[in-house]
Order: structure tokens, then sequence, then C-alpha cells
């Protein structure tokens, strides 16, 4: 029996015991005595009577244990073209002391904390200071809309908020000082006390009552000790970013998080404490949580905290400089990542002028990888590329390979298997299993692994409604896919993604796999479009590699004539448009549904977490050359 399938066998059958053992691997102050609490499924509860604290096993363990000359941060800010690095030892100092400076303003165990901060090291240090007192932070990323964020500050209701003055992008400084106190304005509810961090690009003014100046605050404060908390006493709340409604707070636990991430970093990232290791996300973002602050820091890893973009700052070279400066072994990032870098360099001429002979693997997450890109990236990589799956709610990995334990053959398109802990299922609408290759719901078996979401906050009904009502017993993950005859996992689209033609369900998915398999396309998107006659049908949305200097129209025949060569004539494609972006959130996912209301002509709602609105305007028109919305006769 192979490692992987071994281990992964004895986390189902076995769940209790596997994850007691893996618990023995962080600091306790109380070791639990009862593993699973299943008492109120499906609201399930793990390692119920241990007490930890989140910021001791991420900062001072290191520090009691030998490492606290160690650099445990390393800042890379691209627009600032700054680079400093922070050990152990001066982490330990500078989190003690926001923590003590949140405590004289009233912070304790159980208070929330709203974090509104630009990628520099601050924000790092500011969630591990709400977690060394047991305040619940709440990251909200920097420069988000007021309306949004006052919909948040009434939803967790903060004592106090930690805030930078302001954020910068290429050529532009984002003020955040207006949109945090435009955001109270709006709020019912008011903190107490606001933290301003100023940065020296932009200071903002100090005007409200609640305003305080963070560095002088800081500069004041006594030292605060880590105190211990339950392991069910959540670590914090990180809302998913919805297009409509009320946006889901999900809740993560201190116990199970810190067990479940440290397990991770070996065993699926293959990193051993001192490694240095990256995550090219932003703290807003679950990417941000799990492995760019706690994670890489339960482990005793160096993580890289990178303020720029893949492209743009200045150039498509940015990340391999970075992997070379810091002499980065392990990468994650998002797909849309390496689709910007290929679309600006696709011959990759940017990697010869760095060395970055110190990497070892390279994962993906955070949208459906295709084919080409992970194709493209082995190539001009020559390392494993390793996509894998998995969301906010979970935390970590639902499927992956394991560079720790067992490389398992990959499959392109593919995140491989489970991750231990998960047992998946693609089951049809009845709760029936599908047979292997057929696209169903995508399900795990409750309860979920130690470090997902227990629940969401002051939102329990919903709770069950969003995520265990369809399909009783198992964990709803809304992504559609397949299971092959070996296992491995295919996540094909978003299950609102799967479209109906005439009867048939396709998957967008798989025909965005032959779209990007072109030569000319750098990115592209499918949406299910309403149509008359059909019910539904596919169109294509196109972005063509720089210096593409051929006929669009062109282009669009060849995908069309693609489509139906590989997938055949019932996928009904027909329809294909070039653009010059595809409109996206903050976070790299691609905006399907948003796009699929504009072709329908139903209401749409302008998403928060949109990267830049103005794309929306070149996307109606697009569609409007192919006759979308469609004209109906009266």
């Amino acid at each position: 029996m192979s490692a992987y399938k071994s281990l992964y066998d004895r986390s189902i059958t076995d769940k209790e015991s596997f994850w007691l053992e893996a618990a023995k691997d962080i600091h306790w102050d109380q070791f639990p005595t009862v593993t699973l609490d299943e008492s109120n499924a499906p609201f399930y509860r793990w390692f119920p009577d241990g007490r930890t604290n989140a910021c001791y096993n991420a900062v001072d363990l290191h520090v009691d244990n030998g490492r606290a000359e160690q650099t445990a941060i390393i800042y890379d800010s691209a627009v600032t073209d700054e680079s400093r690095k922070i050990s152990y030892r001066e982490l330990q100092v500078r989190v003690s002391k926001i923590a003590g400076m949140l405590q004289q303003g009233g912070v304790v165990a159980g208070d929330r904390v709203i974090v509104y901060m630009p990628m520099i090291p601050e924000a790092a240090i500011a969630m591990l200071a709400c977690a060394r007192i047991g305040a619940v932070h709440s990251v909200v990323f920097g420069g988000f809309a007021a309306n949004e964020l006052a919909v948040r500050i009434d939803d967790c209701q903060p004592k106090a908020i930690l805030a930078g003055s302001c954020g910068l992008e290429p050529g532009r400084v984002v003020e955040y000082k207006p949109l945090l106190d435009k955001a109270i304005e709006l709020a019912t509810h008011k903190p107490s006390h606001c933290y301003i961090w100023q940065r020296d690009q932009s200071k903002a003014s100090m005007t409200q009552a609640h305003d305080v100046h963070w560095q002088e605050a800081e500069s004041k404060a006594s030292p605060a000790e880590c105190v211990a908390v339950n392991a069910n006493h959540p670590l914090y709340i990180l809302y998913t970013s919805g297009t409509t409604g009320a946006p889901k707070g999900v809740v993560r636990d201190t116990g199970g998080s810190i067990v479940s991430l440290k397990w991770t970093m070996k065993s699926i990232y293959g990193v051993d404490p001192g490694d240095v290791y990256w995550a090219a996300s932003d703290v807003g973002w679950v990417v941000g949580h799990s492995y760019i602050v706690y994670a890489p820091l339960f482990h005793g890893n160096t993580t890289v905290l990178y303020e720029g973009k893949p492209v743009g700052t200045p150039d498509p070279g940015a990340f391999w400089r970075v992997i070379s400066e810091h002499k980065v072994r392990v990468l994650f990032t998002a797909p849309t990542a390496f689709r910007a870098i290929k679309k600006e360099d696709p011959k990759g001429e940017y990697l010869a002028k760095y060395d970055i002979s110190h990497l070892d693997y390279l994962f993906l997450a955070g949208e459906r990888c295709d084919p080409d890109t992970l194709e493209w990236a082995q190539q001009v990589l020559q390392v494993p590329v390793i996509d894998h799956w998995w969301q906010t709610e979970t935390g970590s990995s639902i499927c992956a390979n394991y560079a720790g334990i067992e490389m398992l053959p990959i499959k392109v398109g593919s995140p491989t298997k489970p991750a231990p802990g998960y047992k998946l299922k693609a089951l049809n609408n009845d709760g029936s299993e599908c047979k292997p290759g057929d696209i169903g719901a995508l399900v795990v078996e409750s309860p979920l692994p130690p470090g997902t979401f227990p629940t969401l906050w002051n939102a329990p009904d919903r709770f069950v409604e969003s995520y265990f009502k369809n399909f009783p017993g198992h964990y709803e993950t809304g992504d559609a896919g397949y299971i092959d005859e070996d296992g491995y996992i295919f996540v094909m689209a978003r299950t609102d993604d799967v479209i109906n033609v005439a009867g048939h369900r396709l998957s967008t998915g798989a025909m965005e796999e032959v779209l990007a398999g072109h030569p000319d396309v750098a990115e592209c998107a499918v949406m299910g479009a309403a149509d008359t006659l059909k019910g539904q049908v596919p169109v294509g949305m196109l972005v063509l590699n720089s210096g593409c200097d051929r006929s669009e129209a062109d282009i669009c025949k060849e995908v069309i004539q693609k489509v139906r060569g590989e997938i055949g004539p019932v996928a009904a494609f027909k329809c294909a448009v070039v653009v010059t972006r595809l409109p996206k959130t903050r976070s790299g996912k691609i905006l399907r549904a948003t796009m699929r209301s504009i072709a329908d002509g139903t209401e749409w709602k302008m998403p928060a977490t949109i990267d830049d609105p103005v794309i929306l305007d070149e996307i109606t028109e697009s569609l409007a050359t192919i006759g979308y919305p469609q004209k109906t006769d009266e």
C-alpha cells in the first residue's frame, strides 16, 4: 500500500486517533482528552476541552525553542522598492506591544477587531496581536468599498479597528482613511478606537474622536502575554465575497486550525522549519490567513509578505526576482497570476535573468487551473506544478498532491486526490452517486476535518441551509466535477456554471480547457447565456497574448471549430468574442456570474470585490456585438 493511501485510509476509518496524533505536534496549555464532539451535527467540535494560543504557536514557541534569530517574515514591496527581514524575536516584541496597545484600549478575549490594512508587516502583526489576547480578528481587504466595510462592521461589531493610512497600487495611492470614516458613518455599530498606521506615502488626517495614532500608542504600550483560549474559541471571522445578499462570516476555530495548518506544511508543501515559503496572495483572503501568516509561522518557516503584482511591478519577471533574492523553496499562488505572466511573457524570457534554482515546487489554487497554464508553468520552471483545491470554508486543501508524504502521478486538469479527512463524492441531484467520469455535485461526507469552519458568524441557520441541506450528512462544496476510475478529482466549474444545453449538462470548465489550448489565447472564460431555443448556450470571452496581431475574427472562428472538434456539436459553441481583460475579484477569480447576468439582460449588482468596475462596460459592449442580451419578440 502506498504511503499516501495508508495515511488517507486511516484518516477516514480512524479519524480521531489520526488527528489526535497530529495534535501532539503543537503546543497546548491543556492537551485535549476529547478529540471530536459529534453531539450537535453538523456543528462538529474538534478538541473541545483543549486550551491553546495561536500566537504562542506561531511566535513565542520558536523564540523559546532556539529560533529567535531566524527570519520569520520577509517584507518585499515592489511598489516602494523596500525589503526587510523580521526575526522571530523582533516579531515577538512587536506583536506583544500591539497586543498590549489593544488591551489598554479595552479589548479582551472574545472581542472582535477589524484589520483593514495594505500588504505591510503590520497587517500580519495585527492579526497575531489579536490572537495573542484571544480577540477575534476580521480582516477586510484594504481599500474595500465603504458600504461593504460598513456591512462587516455591523455584522461582527468590532471593539476596535486597525487600519493603514493608505495602500499602494502601481502608479497610484489608495487613501484608506476616508473609506474607513465613511464606513463608520454608515454603520450602526461604532468602534471604540481606530488605530491608524501612518504610511510615509500618505498621512491620514486624525479628525474623529475614536482615531488613535498607532505608532504613538504602540510605543507607549506595555507588552501583553499570550492568553490561553479554548480550542473552539474563534480565531477569526473571514467574510466570503458574495455578489448579492449579506456576506457570510466564515468562522475559524483556534485548536483545529493550528493542528491542521501545521500538518499541511510538511505533508502537502514538503517544507521544513527554516525554509522560505511564499504564498503570493493578500492577507484579505483565506490564502493570506492560512499561508502567509499562520501555517508558515506555526511550522517555523520564513514567510514572504509581498506588496506588488505578478506583472507591472515593474515587469513579468517580478515573481522570479522575489524567488531569486529570497531563495524561495515553495511558491503558492493563483492560476490567474501565471496566466498574467504568460500573457506578457509567453516565451518566459524574463526568467533567464534570475536564478530560481532553490525553487522546488509551485502550488496553484484559488480558481480552477486550466491544463494549458499548468503545462506552460511546468515548461518554464522545470519543477513540479501542483494544482490543489480548497475553499475559504475549508481553510486548507480538500484535494492536493503530497510533497512531504508521496508525490502521486499528476493528471493535468486534476488537483489529484483527497486530503486526509475528506471523504469526497460526486452526487446527482437525487443524492445518488455518479458513475466514474460523470459530472455531479462534489460533496464531503461529514464531519469535516479539523481546521474547517465550524459555523458562520451569528448565522447557524444559514450555515445549515447553505452547506448541509441539499445533501444531508454531507458538506456541499458548491463545485461540480467528477471522480475518475483512479479516484482522481476533477473540479470543472461552480455548480451554477454547469450549463444545460438542450437537455445536455455540460461543463464550462471543459470548454475553457479547449479555448486555453489555442496558441493565441492567454486567458478565457465560458459562461452559459440564456437562449430561447436551447435554454442555455455557451459564450466564450477571450483575452489574447500580448503582441498577437492576428485577426480577432479568425481566432474566434478557430476556437469555435476547436470546441466543435474536441467536445462535439452537442456543446453548441458558436459565440466567442475578444476582450482586453476579464472582470475579476481582487483575489483573481473571474466574475462569470456577473457576465452571465449581463448576457441574459437580468438585473445584477456591482460585485464588491471587483478589481476594476470599468471593465464591465467593455464586457457589455462586446456581448452586444454578438447579440447579447437576445432580443425577443414582445
